[in-house]
């Protein structure tokens, strides 16, 4: 299956399924598989205004925005995105996340 073959799956059931945070978070990977990054920061956005204490959204996100090169903001998506897992006590995806903001380094 192509990038373009997912993109439009996830579309089709994000059309039937518009607030479902899980069908947003799955559209927006595909975005990003695909080297779309810009869509794929909107979809991550959408599924963490679905879903606000969707932690994995938040590091989606981050690296969304990492790879649109916009910095400063993917600092701020891990910075929530840590909260929220401690918030919620999701280890696993914390730790990812603060694996990603050291790799990031800090601000210049």
């Amino acid at each position: 299956m192509t990038d373009r073959d997912r993109i439009a799956e996830f579309k089709e059931v994000a059309e039937l399924m518009p607030d479902d945070p899980v069908v947003r978070f799955g559209l927006a990977g595909a975005y990003l598989d695909a080297g779309l990054a810009e869509e794929a920061v909107a979809e991550y956005r959408e599924a963490v205004r679905l879903k606000p204490d969707y932690t994995a959204a938040y590091r989606g996100l981050g690296r969304a925005l990492e790879r649109a090169g916009r910095l400063d903001e993917a600092r701020a998506a891990y910075g929530r995105g840590l909260e929220v897992a401690r918030q919620t006590g999701d280890l696993q995806t914390g730790k990812e996340i603060e694996v990603f903001l050291r790799r990031l380094g800090p601000r210049p």
